[in-house]
């Protein structure tokens, strides 16, 4: 039975990657398989991959997410958009990550970013209640900013705003980008398909808590943040046509992982929306998923307890102490991983 202290390792801070590479393909690619680990490029990842073979995206947007602002007693304000709850031509209602010196009081009013007021609801959890005055993502779009992991040390800027989305988001709702999407462009997508590689999507939009740390040294005691995510029909098709070809299901990041896995838990692949609080530790077996692209993960995140589930525990402390030694860039802007069901 593993503990939290299971999932950690040293990282020399110079390893976090704090800004993007121009070259969306240029990153290294780590690959892990039962011959042992090769080092490679990411534009490489083609190669690795066979005709008729099924890669998942998770083609959710980042919002701007972020915001600053002030109460009616002229106190400040930070906040984070964490679910747009409801957004329709009578209600327009968000939860939120708020922090302030004193929490506001419901019924009163947050102007923000000096530029529109909000009315503060009920608690949701750790949750605050917010009612925006108009279409919620219009407002987000124009006024927030985009928000980025908080151990990158830098203000978001234009640069940001075009890498830290993948090339193919399209549904808004996360406030952190599904990461491993963002190696691909749009010549490597074409690569993918002109050697037969097909292409599927899930949306999973990826909540603040994928960076809130586990406080128990007990997993089974941790409480695991819910996110949204939505499997359409046409994924459904083509995964079981995948299999019935006897070819891999290769989720690209853990967020298409996390909504392929929940959407599989009868025993089979279903469409559907929902939410879910899937927490992956090692023993879990992995129901569709059958190669995994992903970034670099936290010391003792969940995602380290997912990675070592799908890859092997010790396979996975080998590869990360192969990365460290080999200086692989960490975290959301580092480089990648390709691993294989060994669960």
């Amino acid at each position: 039975m593993y503990s939290l202290s299971d999932f950690d390792f040293e990282l020399p801070p110079e390893l976090i990657a704090q800004t993007a590479l121009p070259d969306r393909t240029a990153s290294r690619l780590l690959h892990v398989s039962d011959t042992g680990i090769v080092d490679r490029q990411f534009f490489d990842i083609v190669d690795q991959l066979d005709a008729g073979d099924l890669l998942v995206f998770n083609d959710t947007r980042v919002l701007k997410a972020r915001f600053f602002g002030a109460k009616e007693t002229g106190g400040k304000v930070e906040m984070l958009v964490e679910r747009v709850i409801k957004n329709t031509n009578d209600e327009h209602i968000v939860h939120v990550q708020l922090r302030a010196s004193k929490s506001p009081l419901a019924g009163s009013k947050i102007r923000l970013a000096d530029a529109f007021d909000v009315t503060v609801g009920e608690r949701a959890g750790e949750f605050f209640t917010l009612h925006f005055p108009d279409d919620v993502f219009e407002l987000i779009e124009k006024y927030g900013r985009l928000p980025l992991p908080p151990y990158i040390n830098h203000e978001a800027d234009d640069f940001d705003e075009h890498r830290y989305q993948t090339v193919y988001s399209r549904v808004p709702g996360a406030v952190a980008a599904p990461t491993a999407g963002l190696h691909f462009d749009e010549v490597l997508l074409e690569k993918c398909k002109a050697k037969g590689i097909q292409l599927a999507f899930v949306t999973l939009h990826v909540g603040a808590g994928t960076f809130q740390p586990v406080r128990t040294e007990d997993l089974s005691k941790h409480d695991m943040h819910s996110e949204w995510y939505t499997v359409p029909e046409e994924t459904v098709a083509a995964v079981r046509a995948t299999k019935a070809a006897g070819k891999n299901v290769v989720c690209v990041g853990t967020t298409s992982m996390r909504a392929i896995e929940s959407a599989s838990q009868t025993g089979e692949l279903l469409a559907g929306s929902d939410d879910t609080c899937l927490f992956i530790t090692p023993g879990y077996r992995f129901i569709t998923v059958d190669r995994l692209i992903t970034n670099f993960h936290l010391p003792k995140s969940t995602l380290m307890m997912l990675v070592s589930a799908f890859a092997g525990y010790d396979a996975i402390r080998e590869a990360y102490a192969h990365a460290i030694a080999q200086k692989y860039r960490f975290f959301s802007y580092g480089d990648a991983m390709l691993l294989t069901n060994r669960s």
